[in-house]
């Protein structure tokens, strides 16, 4: 079923370990790297912009510094991939448009330069649904991205070509974006870890905004224990963001290798009965919340009244604050320009018609609509109150249970196509991820099982606000015990 053989996965400790000790170099390692993804991402088309030159020259530099005896930082060496709607000073951010297919910033995101200071290095910036709309990474302007399982299926979305380089070992990390499911869907579709942190724990100055209340940016890695070290080094108050939150990071590390004995883990009911959720899916999730369970925690049953309200609300709120966002390119500043210019007006209607792509052009006019006189109490304020009720929904959950447990997508990965006509059934996709990014909660995906064709299934994992620690120790702790990838159908993924 895997479409790319695999060497085995190292993870970011084992891998500090080795250059410490001078087992392996970095150069080594990125020109591995290289080489692999010269040979297999012309079929997978995880990256749309490469970065060799310059990953190669600080690649030395780490080499050169630990022969000096210099102390390392913690991500020394890591080749990471990037999404590309982060922005990458000197380096291309095009998000998959037509609109900014040029657009180089002058200006680094928060979250890569801090990996960059953690010793980090960029291999490239991969693809994703076109500003991030989407959920299955077929809406770029520059081709659909894979799924390295199947290439016949994609890979998720929006952020599929980060999830995608990490499944088929083009890069040992990376980072995505998450507004109602971005980084969980693909991280389930592909069979790898991808989180979204609570809302305001990442900075979000750099990410090219979809909806502005919603966005947030998280890790996708092999293992939960990469996640950690990823999100200990992106975490942190940022004065440039206005959303982000002036609390300490904790160390998420120490927590991973303690019990879960007496933690109560809620399954929420909403989530169990829906129609569209695979029988095998659900099977997988199920026999999760037992392994945790004969962890030592407790199983409670959750009911979450609007849970299921929440892909309605998003699909109000998210084009209505997309709509705002996007009313920037114009045709005037920078992006795309039309050369049918008559006048002003003429410029920004053809520049737009023009840059964007349809699912893009489809959810402005949504949320310009539900932000119009007349329309704004029926449509935008009544989703507002309806995501308040949501957000009381998981309070009360967490009053009877410290983590939350649900299937991360109904289905595992869908043929590529499939939806072209229904945009509604790709909607749908979403609808067990939208609920945390409406109430700015701490979640995580991660493998629980395949289905029979050998397809990875996700374990959803939420927590409440802040609580990455308890969130990410109760995923190892599963991860440990389960050992689900060295049980796949792919011998040699060990992570």
């Amino acid at each position: 079923m895997f479409n790319f053989e695999l060497p085995r996965i190292m993870s970011i400790a084992e891998w500090r370990k080795q250059l410490k000790n001078g087992d392996a170099s970095s150069l080594e390692l990125v020109q591995d790297y290289i080489k692999r993804i010269r040979e297999k991402d012309e079929t997978l088309h995880s990256y749309l912009t490469l970065n060799f030159e310059a990953a190669l020259k600080k690649a030395q530099k780490i080499d050169e510094d630990r022969s000096s005896g210099v102390q390392l930082p913690p991500l020394a060496g890591v080749p990471f991939a990037i999404k590309d709607n982060l922005c990458t000073s000197g380096v291309k951010t095009t998000c998959s448009s037509r609109m900014l297919a040029n657009f180089v910033p002058p200006y680094e995101s928060t979250v890569t330069e801090r990996l960059w200071d953690a010793g980090g290095i960029l291999l490239g910036k991969t693809n994703l649904d076109e500003f991030a709309m989407g959920s299955s990474t077929e809406n770029s302007a520059f081709g659909a991205t894979s799924n390295p399982w199947d290439i016949s299926r994609v890979p998720g979305g929006s952020s599929g070509g980060s999830a995608a380089a990490v499944a088929s070992g083009l890069c040992m990390a990376s980072l995505g974006s998450d507004t109602g499911g971005s980084i969980r869907q693909p991280a389930s579709f592909c069979g790898v870890v991808g989180m979204k942190p609570t809302y305001g724990r990442v900075s979000r100055w750099g990410l090219v905004a979809f909806a502005s209340s919603l966005d947030q940016v998280g890790p996708f890695s092999s293992c939960v224990s990469d996640t950690a070290e990823v999100l200990q080094v992106i975490s942190g108050y940022d004065s440039r963001d206005s959303t982000s939150l002036k609390v300490p990071v904790p160390n998420f590390l120490e927590q991973l290798p303690k019990s879960i004995e007496g933690m109560r883990i809620g399954l929420i009911n909403q989530c169990f009965n829906q129609s569209g959720l695979s029988p095998e899916v659900k099977d997988a999730t199920l026999a999760a919340a037992n392994q945790l369970q004969s962890l030592g925690a407790e199983l409670v049953e959750i009911d979450c009244p609007c849970f299921n309200d929440g892909i309605a609300t998003y699909y109000v709120i998210a084009p209505s604050e997309a709509s705002a966002n996007l009313a920037r390119y114009d045709g005037v500043k920078y992006g795309y320009r039309s050369d049918k210019v008559d006048n002003l007006a003429s410029m920004t209607s053809f520049s737009r018609s023009e840059g964007f792509g349809s699912e893009v052009k489809r959810r402005i006019l949504i949320g310009t609509y539900a932000l119009s006189a007349g329309y704004v109490d029926a449509y935008y304020k009544k989703a507002q109150k309806v995501r308040t009720l949501i957000r009381e929904d998981f309070q009360k959950a967490f009053n009877k249970a410290d983590v939350l447990l649900t299937p991360t997508s109904p289905t595992t990965a869908f043929k590529a196509g499939c939806h072209d006509n229904n945009p509604l059934a790709m909607y749908l996709s979403d609808l067990l991820t939208i609920p945390a990014n409406l109430a700015g909660l701490p979640a995580i995906s991660l493998p629980c099982g395949f289905d029979q064709e050998g397809l990875p299934i996700g374990l959803q994992l939420i927590a409440n606000v802040l609580d990455e620690k308890r969130l990410l120790q109760t995923a190892f702790q599963y991860e440990q015990a389960a050992a689900v990838m060295k049980n796949s159908p792919i011998s040699d993924f060990i992570p």
